[in-house]
């Protein structure tokens, strides 16, 4: 996903989602390989667990059929080298893609149109999930092909919940009574924080909750308004009267420390990419998830994210990439050992369909958040609008430092502005 801004220590102890631990070589290596095979170079900027993950499925393809050798390559700021190689040579063949980039990336005319490839090989787009086809589509030209999708869903600690007698949240309301109850405090110190509040790149999904959303139909920043306005009061309720959470407290805890895991956060928002981690870490950690909650009319709202495979336009074998990418993505037994491999879910419909995922309960609240879960809005400046306008003014708000209504109006302005600077001109 775009810079997530989530906490340090479920970073560390991640299972390799984010940029890798060194950095890697392998410019593409498009020359025929030994016994005539045509040899592609993948990159991304997955390592550690991640890279294995991603190897595992090199490996099988390449196993599968002895006319392509795939590589993959480790690249820690793999967007930077990436356009570096588009200008100046040195292209690999497929590109392992935060979708988000997209729009950002396709009017530099980078990347490969692939609608061809899939009118040619009978691919249904209905057997993938539509917003993330259109997060991978500018101009009504597709680049990609979905390869995971995620969302965000509400973890909460059982044990915590159960000795309180409270059921897990529904709603805004729920959720605030829920962790009201769950905090606990030593004098001046937290100990326990009833919700994390830790993530203010949140506030995409809390809007539509509000029954409002980031942008209008016509591309105008749509963050000032009384959407806006319920989300900030909502969260100025928590953080400074029912005080569940306090700016820097997960941080805190130590390196390497995960609240949740450790009992020091009751409940929070985060992604299936947690699942292994927690499994892993939290052998005495007994938690349930259930969607994101419903705002105060009842509306719902999840943003859904994920990653695809891209095909550069300067690869000099974009066919044979594209076997590739089709190998993976629009397979269900392919896509079914990715998803049990990295315990994502895939972008495939059919393989989430399998019983891996219909008879395990832990896949349900995801899978129920993404039938209405969105995509960001495509526009070519969202991305620079959201982080360097709406997310710093939103940072101050939770310090704090400033009003909700100043910070409305600043994250307006600031966003208008950059969204009309980053927008493409055709």
């Amino acid at each position: 996903m775009r810079k997530a801004f989530a906490k340090i220590a479920a970073a560390a102890l991640s299972i390799g989602l984010l940029a890798g631990c060194g950095a890697g070589g392998g410019g593409a290596s498009n020359a025929q390989g030994s016994g005539g095979k045509t040899t592609l170079t993948l990159w991304g900027d997955w390592g550690g667990d991640g890279q294995k993950q991603i190897q595992t499925m090199v490996d099988a393809f390449n196993k599968s059929q002895d006319k392509i050798q795939v590589k993959y390559a480790l690249q820690q700021d793999v967007i930077t080298k990436f356009l570096t190689a588009a200008t100046n040579g040195g292209t690999p063949d497929i590109v392992f893609w935060d979708r988000w980039r997209t729009s950002l990336y396709a009017p530099k005319n980078v990347l490969h149109p692939i609608d061809e490839y899939l009118e040619r090989d009978g691919i249904k787009r209905e057997d993938f999930y539509s917003e993330a086809l259109k997060e991978l589509t500018y101009q009504d030209k597709l680049y990609g092909m979905p390869l995971t999708v995620d969302t965000r869903a509400l973890f909460y600690n059982k044990k915590m919940l159960n000795d309180a007698g409270l059921q897990p949240p529904q709603t805004w309301d729920d959720l605030e009574n829920v962790a009201q109850k769950l905090t606990k405090w030593d004098g001046n110190k937290l100990n326990v924080a009833g919700m994390s509040l830790g993530d203010p790149g949140l506030f995409s999904m809390y809007i539509q909750q509000a029954g409002g959303s980031m942008l209008t139909e016509d591309n105008k920043v749509n963050v000032n308004t009384d959407a806006g306005k319920q989300v900030l009061d909502f969260w100025g309720r928590l953080m400074n009267e029912d005080k569940v959470y306090k700016v820097g407290f997960e941080e805190g805890l130590g390196e390497g420390a995960d609240a949740f895991v450790t009992g020091k956060v009751a409940m929070l928002y985060t992604g299936p990419w947690m699942l292994s981690t927690y499994d892993k870490y939290g052998k005495d950690l007994d938690y349930g998830i259930v969607p994101p909650v419903k705002g105060p009319n009842g509306d719902t709202g999840g943003n859904m994210g994920g990653f695809g495979l891209v095909i550069p336009q300067g690869s000099k074998n974009p066919d044979a990439a594209w076997e590739f990418v089709k190998w993976w993505t629009a397979n269900k037994d392919n896509a079914l050992l990715w998803a049990k491999t990295s315990q994502n879910i895939p972008g495939f419909r059919p393989a989430v369909e399998d019983p891996y995922f219909s008879e395990d309960e832990r896949w349900k609240p995801f899978l129920e958040a993404l039938e209405y879960a969105k995509v960001r809005p495509t526009h070519s400046g969202y991305s620079v609008m959201e982080e360097n306008g709406l997310i710093p003014n939103l940072e101050l708000f939770l310090q704090n430092k400033q009003s909700a209504e100043d910070t409305l109006k600043k994250a307006q302005t600031d966003g208008e502005r950059l969204l009309q600077e980053n927008t493409v001109v055709q």
